[in-house]
C-alpha cells in the first residue's frame, strides 16, 4: 500500500500544474491527503458512493472517481471544480494513482521474494517461477554487500542512509535494496561480465564514503563472492554476513571486509570454542594477555607489520631501539613467547586473534 505522504505529493503535482484542488478518501470515509479543506463533501457521501456501482459521480462541484487495484476497491478521489477540466484531471490522477499502487505492490512483492531468497525459505522450483513473474533476471553475476550503520543513531538517519543507498543503486539497472532484520541493509549487485573483485571493493569503498558524508553516519561494509545464478544470491549473502562478524572482531580498522580476503580470521571464526580454550591454555597457561594496553598493542602491530624488524620499527614509533627491546622482553617475560622469533611470533597473533574470537563469543551470550 503506497503511504499517504506519496498520495499528497502526487496530488499536490497536479494540482500546482492544473490549479484544480484533489482530495483522496479511504473507504472508511476519512481523508488521506488533500490540497484544499473538504468540508461540502462528508464521509457519508463518500462511503455511499463506495458502495455504489458506479465507476464516478458528480456532486455539486465535486467529481467523485474509484481508485481500484485490479478489482478491488482501494480509494476515493474527488477532484473539486466544473466542467471537463475537472472531469479529466480527476482520471488523470486516478490513472496515476492505480500505476503508483501497481509500482509499490511489484516493489513489495520484489522484496518479499529477495528476502526469502537470502533466509533460504524457498525452493528452486518457486525461485525460478516468482523471479519470471516478477520480471528478475536468474542467469546474470551477481554479489550481496551488507551495510552496517552506527548502533546509536535516531530514525532520521537510518531513513536518510536508505533514502541514500536507493540513490546510489536502482532496481531499474538489477540492483536491489531490503532487510532482514533490523541491524543492516542488504545491496544485491547486479555485475557486468567484465567486473571482478576490485570493482566490488570499489563500491564499498564508495557506500562507506556517502555515509559518512550525506548521512553523517558511520557505515561498515562486507561483502561475498561472486555468484552466477539467482539460487546462489543466499551465499553470497551468508559470505557477507560472516566477512562483516570477522571483520569486526578481527580487523576492527577496516570498514570494507571482503569474503575472499578473511585469511586466517576466517579459519578461526568457524573453531568452536572448546577448541579454542584448549589452545589459549596451552600457550599462555593462566597469563591470558587479554588486556593488554594501547602501548603495547601499537608496539606488537607496528613490530608484525615491519616484519620483525626492530630497527625500522623503532624508528616508526619514535623510540630508541633499546626501548623497543625492553618493551618486547617485558612482553616475553609475561606470556613466555619471544616475538623476536618467526614462531612465537606467529603463535602470538593467532593466540590474539583467538582471544578476540572468544572475547566476541561471550559478548553474545550476554
Amino acid at each position: 500500500m503506497i503511504s499517504s505522504q506519496v498520495i499528497r505529493s502526487s496530488i499536490e503535482e497536479l494540482k500546482t500544474i492544473s490549479k484544480i484542488d484533489l482530495s483522496v478518501w479511504d473507504l472508511e470515509g476519512k481523508v488521506v491527503a488533500a490540497t484544499f479543506e473538504s468540508e461540502e463533501i462528508t464521509p457519508v457521501l463518500v462511503s455511499g458512493f463506495a458502495d455504489s456501482p458506479a465507476d464516478s459521480q458528480v456532486i455539486g462541484a465535486h467529481h467523485l472517481m474509484k481508485v481500484l487495484d485490479e478489482d478491488e476497491l482501494l480509494y476515493i478521489l474527488d477532484a473539486r471544480g466544473s466542467g471537463e477540466d475537472a472531469y479529466m484531471l480527476g482520471k488523470i490522477a486516478v490513472s496515476q494513482l492505480q500505476h503508483l499502487i501497481i509500482a509499490y505492490k511489484e516493489r513489495y512483492d520484489r522484496n518479499n521474494f529477495f528476502q526469502n531468497l537470502l533466509l533460504d525459505n524457498m525452493l528452486l522450483v518457486d525461485i525460478y517461477n516468482r523471479a519470471k513473474k516478477l520480471h528478475i533476471e536468474a542467469s546474470v553475476r551477481r554479489a550481496v554487500f551488507l551495510i552496517e550503520t552506527d548502533k546509536e543513531k535516531d530514525r532520521e538517519k537510518d531513513y536518510a542512509a536508505t533514502e541514500l543507498l536507493n540513490g546510489m543503486f536502482s532496481a531499474q539497472i538489477g540492483d536491489y535494496i531490503t532487510a532482514v532484520d533490523e541491524s543492516n541493509v542488504i545491496l544485491i549487485k547486479e555485475l557486468e561480465p567484465e567486473e571482478e573483485y576490485g570493482r566490488l571493493d570499489q563500491i564499498a569503498n564508495t557506500i562507506v564514503d556517502m555515509m559518512s558524508m550525506e548521512a553523517m553516519t558511520n557505515a561498515r561494509v562486507a561483502y561475498g563472492t561472486i555468484v552466477n545464478e539467482l539460487k546462489e544470491v543466499s551465499k553470497s549473502y551468508k559470505e557477507a554476513k560472516m566477512a562483516l562478524d570477522v571483520g569486526k572482531i578481527f580487523y576492527a580498522e577496516k570498514k570494507v571486509t571482503a569474503y575472499n580476503t578473511l585469511g586466517i580470521g576466517r579459519l578461526i571464526y568457524q573453531l568452536p570454542i572448546n577448541l579454542c580454550r584448549i589452545f589459549i591454555d596451552e600457550i599462555f597457561g593462566s597469563n591470558v594477555p587479554s588486556e593488554l594496553d594501547d602501548e603495547t598493542l601499537t608496539t606488537i602491530n607496528k613490530f608484525f607489520e615491519n616484519n620483525l624488524n626492530v630497527s625500522e620499527t623503532s624508528r616508526q614509533l619514535f623510540v630508541h631501539r633499546n626501548t623497543l627491546v625492553y618493551r618486547i622482553e617485558k612482553l616475553e617475560a609475561s606470556t613466555g613467547l619471544d616475538i623476536r622469533t618467526f614462531e612465537d611470533a606467529l603463535t602470538f597473533k593467532i593466540a590474539l586473534m583467538v582471544v578476540n574470537y572468544m572475547k566476541y563469543l561471550d559478548s553474545l551470550e550476554y
